[in-house]
């Protein structure tokens, strides 16, 4: 009776292995928004790690983090280290950018567990304002798939981008009308 208890476990966890090999190693998570806000406002509260602050959902989630700035001041080769309880330890670098049209970074994740990912903030005009994208693209590792099968990324991650973005929208209108304002 014990082997086939042992038998039947051997075989489910086998199965299971298989059901997270076969699940894809590519994701993309990606949110937008519209903003009634020139490029170049948005863009500034992009290109900038110091200006994330402001805006960015992982400041709520681990104030207390350990933040430090190295390389250029902001935009191409400005780099962003943190470290926090909830947050964990990271580090973004900017690879590329385009003026009021992209941000590229590049995201290591060091811990709780490593992780490179590429980051990219895009900006496109419209009849509304400006067309803001938040994307995320990479490649999922074993661990990250089996996780991947209990807890959704897509949902759990997008939430995230999707309340970063509605404070940068915020943000980049509110000065977009004190400028307005300021002109009269």
């Amino acid at each position: 009776m014990l082997i086939k208890i042992l038998l039947v476990a051997v075989a489910v966890l086998v199965v299971l292995c298989i059901a997270i090999a076969r699940r894809p190693s590519a994701f993309r998570i990606q949110r937008s928004v519209i903003i009634a806000a020139p490029a170049s406002s948005i863009f500034a509260h992009l290109d900038d790690f110091h200006a994330w602050s402001a805006w960015s959902p992982y400041e709520k989630l681990d104030p207390n983090a350990v933040k430090t700035y190295s390389g250029a001041p902001a935009g191409t080769g400005s780099v962003f280290h943190y470290v926090g309880k909830k947050l964990g330890e990271g580090r973004m670098t900017i690879v590329d950018r385009r003026r009021n049209e992209l941000v590229a970074i590049k995201a290591e994740f060091v811990k709780p567990m490593a992780a490179t990912n590429r980051i990219e903030f895009t900006l496109q005009p419209s009849n509304e304002g400006v067309v803001v994208t938040w994307s995320m693209v990479g490649r999922n590792s074993f661990a990250f798939k089996a996780f991947g099968m209990m807890v959704n990324m897509d949902q759990l991650v997008g939430k995230e981008f999707e309340s970063g973005l509605a404070d940068l929208k915020r943000l980049s209108e509110q000065e977009a009308s004190r400028t307005v304002a300021r002109a009269y």
